[in-house]
């Protein structure tokens, strides 16, 4: 391993925590008005003042995610229920091709158990080309298959780099966690500054780890918790690494039972909606949804919602035929809303993708979208699934998130949400959101998976007061309406250069404006007062 390689991203990770940490947030600032309360959230709860008494109608927002923990005590009460299907009785008495969905469907488990880990679309598509491309050269490949051999040496180089890449990300992962641990166990002491500070390093390596651990520290409330975010990443690169060497559709095959490349399939899966790891569904859900009235814990966005989960998201790449299949399955079934805050930079069968989005618009079902956590420009990245149809059209029924923080100034922008003027539709609360995670637990995540749900909680509300309005006109409404911010603030991301001391990243400055097409934040305060004045 190339020390000044895993310096940089030690350097990185110590960026990254320290820009996106922000100990202060109030646990339901995502609920506040920037024009109030002087904090950047959605406006929801004096979206409601000015409501007042009417009455809105339930709508159902379908979660396509991971899993969602239905027995949560925030969420009890707010989970769909299909009353045409008696539970557990193996019988699909409603005739929808799915038996005992009860709560919904997940299209990533099976008579084999449930999918957790799953390789990354790249890593899928190179071993599919990989039996017949790799070792060949130009010279062994007949004139009707170069432009294949192309795209397979394309995908090669990007499928190693992909790998190096989880390789490095590990290996670094793992160099600061097993730091911490000599820490401690040759000072006797819990890792803290004041330990880090009385260690003596063994090597280069620690010494620079040592360097580096203030600036990583300063952003934990306890080691626990760096600890925690650290073995999280050294399980996701770990499983990158696992899933991305091993036959993805022998696997899938064996714990599904469906014919993964068959994308015509529809009724395959099972009805455990929670799978293995649902944290990140149940946390998901609880930004739109968590129980209002109940006094625990949280409250979500919207007061008359029920949740559809709906599982396809395992821990690596969703396949396009299960998010297919799962946006016809909430269509089908009631949803007016779908969140889907999951993403990825390559896509294998876009069009049956296309077909399931068109199919949602047929049926006036809005679409929200997470933009993606990689600080990249939308516009010159693609992350799938996405509103432009491969026939060149534009879903009108989708909004694309990015994420921002709940404060003004040169860091409103989530320093690791992607953007793009053309691309991104509008922002919304991604940072330090505070919500429902599994074991009836409740957690800090960040990322636009969170901006996702409390674009879609506020899309709930107005498509509960304002049912009349078309899926296309919600977007419409909100992207009229959103907190518009002019000043400048930090591009997600800056640049990365090279000192004389190693890496940097450089911060740049650009008005927030420029970061999507509305130039600015929902807010549910100004949509409802927009569509009140109309009436």
């Amino acid at each position: 391993m190339n020390i000044k390689n895993i310096l940089g991203i030690v350097l990185f990770i110590a960026i990254s925590f320290s820009s996106i940490a922000q100990k202060e947030a109030p646990k339901d600032w995502c609920l506040k008005d920037p024009y109030m309360d002087k904090i950047y959230g959605a406006g929801v709860e004096e979206a409601y003042v000015t409501l007042g008494d009417r009455k809105p109608k339930t709508v159902i927002v379908a979660v396509i995610d991971s899993g969602v923990e239905i027995d949560h005590e925030d969420l009890k009460g707010v989970i769909w229920v299909n009353e045409d299907e008696i539970p557990d009785n193996g019988i699909d008495d409603d005739n929808n091709g799915y038996i005992d969905d009860v709560n919904g469907w997940s299209f990533i488990g099976g008579p084999g158990g449930d999918i957790d880990g799953a390789a990354t679309e790249l890593a899928r598509i190179y071993q599919r080309l990989a039996p017949r491309f790799l070792g060949k050269s130009d010279a062994d490949i007949p004139l009707k298959e170069k432009e294949i051999f192309g795209r397979w040496l394309v995908v090669e180089q990007e499928y190693l780099n992909e790998m190096n890449d989880n390789y490095q990300e590990y290996q670094t992962m793992k160099i600061l966690l097993d730091y911490i641990d000599k820490v401690e166990e040759k000072t006797k002491q819990v890792f803290s500054k004041t330990s880090n500070k009385a260690y003596t390093p063994e090597d280069e390596l620690e010494r620079n780890v040592k360097g580096i651990m203030p600036t990583i520290l300063k952003d934990f409330d306890t080691t626990e918790d760096l600890k925690e975010e650290l073995q999280d990443g050294v399980e996701h690169f770990g499983i990158m690494l696992t899933y991305g060497q091993l036959n993805a559709d022998s696997l899938r095959i064996a714990i599904v039972g469906d014919n993964p490349n068959d994308v015509t399939e529809r009724f395959y899966g099972c009805n455990r909606v929670e799978g293995p790891d649902a944290e990140h569904g149940t946390h998901v859900s609880g930004i739109i949804a968590a129980n209002r009235t109940n006094e625990l814990g949280i409250q979500g966005e919207s007061n008359s919602v029920l949740i559809m989960p709906v599982r396809a998201v395992p821990n690596g790449d969703e396949r396009d035929k299960d998010i297919a299949n799962a946006i016809r399955y909430a269509v089908d079934n009631g949803a007016s809303i779908i969140n889907m805050s999951f993403g990825k930079y390559y896509t294998a069968h876009k069009e049956v993708v296309d077909e399931a989005v068109q199919y949602a618009l047929e049926h006036d079902v809005l679409l929200i979208h997470a933009a993606g956590n990689d600080a990249k420009n939308s516009d010159e990245e693609t992350s799938f699934p996405t509103r432009v149809l491969e026939n060149g059209n534009i879903a009108p029924n989708w909004i694309e998130v990015g994420a921002s923080s709940f404060k003004k100034g040169k860091n409103l922008p989530a320093d690791f949400s992607n953007y793009g003027k053309k691309n991104v539709d509008l922002f919304g609360p991604g940072v330090d959101i505070y919500s429902t995670v599994t074991d009836g637990k409740y957690e800090f995540f960040s990322g636009t998976s969170m901006a996702s749900p409390s674009v879609a909680g506020v899309a709930a509300i107005i498509r509960s007061y304002f049912p009349e309005l078309t899926a296309a006109e919600v977007r419409e409404v909100l992207m009229q309406t959103v907190y518009p911010y002019k000043k400048k603030v930090y591009k997600p991301g800056g640049i990365t250069v090279e000192t004389k001391k190693g890496t940097k990243i450089k911060n740049v400055k650009v008005r927030f404006s420029e970061l999507s097409i509305s130039g600015g934040i929902v807010n549910a305060q100004n949509a409802v007062e927009y569509l009140l004045e109309k009436q």
